[in-house]
């Protein structure tokens, strides 16, 4: 198995489970809410029970499997899915963007605690870049 295929399946890995957990949120409730790290805002609306948090959660969660989705096909390990390539490129530097870049999101999110910035901006560099050196085969041409 090939270094980049055996990086798609990592990314896969990571994905599935950071899926996992934000679903795991919806069930649990606010105690998973601010185990990771969520705002005191959205803590406070799952605790009166709106919707958002929820919605926010299952959204985010679906986009984490869809990509673990992609990052198996790219590996392999599932048939090719459509614009393989373009997904996984575009994701990983979506990610890389919202590692690199969190000290300017911070203010646009200040409920969210230092441990949820801190652990989720490493997550995303180290996803993205799973993401990129595993697809880069993906791009060769010929």
């Amino acid at each position: 198995m090939s270094l980049s295929s055996l990086m798609l399946l990592a990314a896969a890995g990571a994905l599935f489970v950071a899926g996992l957990a934000h679903f795991a949120c919806i069930v649990v409730g606010p105690r998973a809410y601010r185990l990771m790290g969520a705002g005191d805002q959205a803590v406070r609306a799952a605790e009166r029970g709106e919707r958002g948090p929820h919605v926010a959660a299952f959204v985010v969660g679906c986009a984490l499997l869809v990509v673990a989705a992609y990052a198996l096909s790219g590996a392999g390990w599932l048939p090719r899915l459509p614009l393989l390539r373009w997904v996984l490129g575009g994701v990983s530097l979506v990610l890389l963007a919202r590692a690199f870049l969190f000290p300017l999101l911070r203010s646009h999110f200040p409920g969210n605690t230092d441990r949820f910035w801190w652990v989720s901006s490493s997550l995303c560099l180290v996803l993205g870049g799973l993401l990129l050196f595993g697809a880069m085969p993906l791009w060769r041409v010929g």
